[in-house]
Parts: C-alpha cells; sequence; structure tokens
C-alpha cells in the first residue's frame, strides 16, 4: 500500500496552504461533470487524511470505485498543477520568462511575426537581466526560425548579428553547464565519502579537481560562472581538510549576492545553502563571535517574504538555522542546554520528513547524539547512534563511521564491558573495510583495547599517555576529521580531570574569550 512518503498526489495535497486550497477549488468549479466532482470528493477525502489509507478513502467514498482510482488520482494531480500554475507570482522570474515566451507563440502563430519578434526581444531583455541565459537561447532560436521563414525586418547584417549572439549565449551556457557539473559531482564525493580519508583521495581529488576546472573560469564575471566557481573551491578545500579556504570561498558564495542583489529572489535557496556553508565554516574555524553574528543575519533574513512565502525556501532555512545553533553550543560547552532543542528537532524531523533526505537526517542524528554524549547522558546518545548505525546506508561513510566510534566510547562510559570487546573489534573491521582508519583512531583503538586488562586505579596514566600522543596529530591535514567529528582530546581531559566533557569546552571557551 502506498504510504505518506511514497504516494505523490497525497504529498502535493499535504503541501499545499490554505489559500492554494481555496484557489484550487475556485479553479476546479468552472466545470461540473461528474468526473471534476469525483476529483473534489477525492481531494477533499485525501485533505482531511493524517495518512494515505487507500482502503479507507474507498470505503468512505462509496462514488469512487477502486477501477477508477488510478484514473482519477492523475486527473487531480494535473488539475492540482494546473491551478497552481495560474497562481501568479511577480516575484519569480521563471513564471515571467514562461508566460512571455508563450506570449511569441501565440503571436507567432496568429501570423503577427513582427509582435512575436517584439515578445522575443522583451523576454531576451528580462531573461539577460537575471542572467537566465537558456531562454536567451531559446527565444534567439525562435528568433532565427520567424527570420528564415518570413520577410519581416530583415536587413544587412541580420544573420550575422544573430550568429553572433548565438556564439556569446553558447560559450556562456557552456561554461556554467561545465562549472556547475564539476561543482556537483564534488558535493557528490562528499555526500558519499565526507572528507579526504587519507593521501589517496587526496590525490584522486585534486587531479580530478585541476583536470576538470575550464581554465577560463577564472576570468568569468557572470553570476552563475562565480556561483559555480565558488562552489567548486569550496566542495574542494572541504574535502581536503582546508577550512580556511573554505571559508574563504563560502564567504565570496554569499558577497555574491550583494554585489547581485536582483539575484536574490532568484537564487534564493543558493543563497541559504550558501550561508549554512558560511556558518559551518566558523564552526569548523572555531570563530564563535563570526558564527554567532551569521545566525543572526539569517534569522533576520528568515523573516523575510523570500523565506516564509516559499515552502522550501522556510524549510531549508528552519533546518541550517538549527544546525548552527547546535553548532554554537558546541563551540560554548553548553551540551545540556542544547538539549533543550532535541524535541523541537524531533518534531521538525515529522513535520517536514517528506522533505528532508536522508542525509541531512542522519546529521541531525549524529548532532544530537553528541548533544547528549557531551552533556553526559550516554544512553541517550547510543540511542540516536544506532539509528545512523542500523540504517545500513551508503551516504556519509565517514559519518557512519563515527557514529560507531562514538557509539564505542559511550558504551565504554557506561561500563558496558561485557560489549566492548566485541563492538571494538567490529567497529575497527568496519573502518578498516572503508579505508576510514587514521592514526588517531589507530590511537584510540589501541587505548581501548589495552584498557580492558588495565585497573581502576591504573587508567589515568594511561589517558594521559593517549593525550600526549594524540597531540601531536592535531596539525595533520589528514586527522582533522578526527578531531571535527568527535572532540577525543575534550574527552581525555574529561577523564583525566574527572569531569563532564562539557565543562572541559567550556572552560576553554571561557577562557578564549577573555583572552587568554
Amino acid at each position: 500500500m502506498p504510504n505518506r512518503s511514497t504516494d505523490t498526489l497525497f504529498q502535493l495535497i499535504k503541501s499545499l496552504t490554505k489559500s492554494e486550497k481555496r484557489n484550487f477549488k475556485l479553479y476546479v468549479t468552472r466545470n461540473t461533470a461528474s468526473d471534476t466532482l469525483k476529483t473534489t470528493q477525492l481531494f477533499d477525502a485525501l485533505d482531511k487524511s493524517a495518512d494515505y489509507d487507500e482502503k479507507a478513502i474507498l470505503q468512505k467514498n462509496k462514488s469512487i470505485s477502486k477501477q477508477q482510482l488510478s484514473n482519477l488520482k492523475a486527473a487531480l494531480y494535473k488539475q492540482i498543477l494546473s491551478s497552481l500554475r495560474i497562481i501568479r507570482d511577480e516575484d519569480n522570474i521563471d513564471l515571467r520568462l514562461h508566460e512571455q515566451m508563450d506570449y511569441a507563440r501565440i503571436l507567432y502563430n496568429k501570423g503577427l511575426y513582427l509582435q512575436a519578434l517584439k515578445a522575443l526581444d522583451k523576454l531576451k531583455d528580462l531573461a539577460t537581466q537575471y542572467q537566465q541565459y537558456t531562454y536567451v537561447q531559446q527565444a534567439l532560436f525562435f528568433e532565427k526560425k520567424i527570420e528564415a521563414l518570413y520577410i519581416t525586418r530583415s536587413m544587412q547584417g541580420r544573420a550575422d548579428e544573430l550568429s553572433n549572439e548565438s556564439e556569446i549565449i553558447n560559450e556562456r551556457l557552456t561554461l556554467v553547464s561545465r562549472l556547475s557539473n564539476l561543482s556537483l559531482q564534488l558535493y557528490s564525493w562528499y555526500i558519499q565519502h565526507g572528507h579526504a580519508r587519507n593521501e589517496n583521495d587526496l590525490k584522486s581529488v585534486k587531479l580530478f579537481f585541476e583536470t576538470s576546472m575550464p581554465k577560463e573560469a577564472a576570468l568569468s564575471k557572470g553570476f552563475y560562472e562565480r556561483l559555480y566557481y565558488y562552489q567548486c573551491f569550496a566542495w574542494y578545500s572541504f574535502i581536503k581538510h582546508d577550512f580556511l579556504l573554505y571559508y574563504k570561498y563560502c564567504q565570496r558564495w554569499v558577497d555574491l549576492f550583494e554585489l547581485h542583489p536582483e539575484m536574490l529572489a532568484v537564487e534564493t535557496a543558493n543563497y541559504i545553502k550558501g550561508m549554512h556553508n558560511l556558518m559551518s565554516a566558523h564552526f569548523d574555524l572555531l570563530n564563535h563571535d563570526k558564527l554567532l553574528e551569521c545566525i543572526k543575519m539569517f534569522k533576520t533574513f528568515a523573516q523575510t517574504k523570500l523565506v516564509e512565502d516559499n515552502e522550501n525556501n522556510r524549510i531549508l532555512t528552519y533546518v541550517y538555522l538549527y544546525t548552527a545553533r547546535i553548532n554554537l553550543h558546541f563551540l560554548e560547552g553548553t551540551f545540556e542546554k542544547g538539549t533543550k532543542l532535541v524535541p523541537f528537532l524531533e518534531e521538525m524531523l515529522v513535520e517536514y520528513g517528506l522533505y528532508l533526505d536522508r542525509h541531512r537526517v542522519m546529521v541531525f542524528y549524529y548532532k544530537i547524539a553528541c548533544l547528549y554524549f557531551g552533556s553526559g547522558n550516554n544512553e541517550k546518545a547510543i540511542d540516536y547512534l544506532n539509528r545512523i548505525i542500523n540504517q545500513k546506508d551508503d551516504l556519509r561513510t565517514d559519518l557512519q563511521s563515527y557514529a560507531r566510534l562514538l557509539n564505542l566510547i559511550a558504551h565504554y562510559e557506561l561500563g558496558n564491558f561485557d560489549l566492548l570487546e566485541y563492538l571494538s573489534k567490529s567497529v575497527y573491521r568496519y573502518m578498516a573495510k572503508m579505508e576510514s582508519l587514521s592514526k588517531v583512531e589507530e590511537e584510540m583503538f589501541a587505548f581501548l583495547r589495552r584498557s580492558f586488562k588495565v585497573g581502576a586505579h591504573s587508567i589515568k596514566p594511561e589517558f594521559e599517555k593517549l593525550l600526549n600522543r594524540l597531540k601531536k596529530y592535531e596539525g595533520n591535514p589528514l586527522e582533522t576529521r578526527a578531531f571535527a567529528y568527535l572532540d577525543v582530546i575534550s574527552w581525555l581531559e574529561s577523564k583525566i580531570y574527572n569531569i563532564n566533557v562539557q565543562d572541559v569546552i567550556r572552560k576553554k571557551y571561557l577562557r578564549e574569550k577573555k583572552g587568554e
């Protein structure tokens, strides 16, 4: 039976606002045919349902037979999209450009060729203003067709003029396509593997990046060329642990919208993503004040019409604000305070479950687990870590590896020594298989194996030895992910001084605030 996560019609109806539902009812009443009445009955039934239950829908609506349901659903889906299509959105540049192209085609079909060309001129001007060059390409193609078939305003040099325009647009679109492809491929690599795990990863990503980056990209001035160029460098630097370079290109990504304010309404989701990455960069660099400043700016942006009137933008902003707020608790060492966000996060994961990808949900589970681990609630940390471990997913193998390692440490904290030997072997095999073992992790596993044989009175010196060994890896680029995903230094210090992890981090934060 289809459910809430798979039935596309149910998802569409549940995404509608009150005004969109009202508009649909007005749109559909133009036709009072029996089929239309049945589609409205189906619409009302689905709208009132908490979950998609086909059997219950048919029982409550006797006029709809099981044989009719598939066709009625298809017709209703189309009607809803049509009703949404006629809601005019002056801020949506895509709809405005489509509308202008429709006008040109209508005029052309009427034989009003000069008027059609004027409509195409308006389309090109509007598309150029917002750098929507695929529409310019379509307009030029249509314009050449009209000029070739009919005697209109043809003049000497017009053919060359159109040809030159087409060449310039094609070159721009080719460059944008190559840069967007590279950006997407780098992001895909990160989603699959996380940060570079070893020298082989670094070499292969570097080679791919350098051979794929168009040489002319550095000199390009267009908005989309710069946007994807900055994204490419942001993902590349993030993968190879260069957080300073990552920050530099995330800042340029966001600043691009200040240079082109007209593009904010066109590419709002890209601005939101850029702000999310900028806040993440400040977190990675431990820039507490800058992160707080960005969060305040992002909160203000979240209250604008661009966000409030668009469900996609609203969800993205909501998700990234929560992520940044959790990261702030990590930096400040206020883990217990951060756990108070968990009920709201759980509500969000349920409410927006249709729209959140598996990767984002996994990241939230890990961050929630870290909040509980830092506050000393190891049982709750294990609960959330198991949600990641039991997914058997192929995304973010690095995050899955650290979920297993943190799970091992949480069991160690709880004194579940009967499980530890089995768990440590299992985690070690998993991380070795994923080629995820770094020097820091090798040291951690060696310590845990030794600790089984060390008495409670002798364990503190072992913690001190491990701490000294790990500190020498802090400046190693290939070891930074170990410290980024799991603050093992603070954990060891908490064991040595017999205090909670959050107290160790809190003291460090307060010392830095005082400039010590």
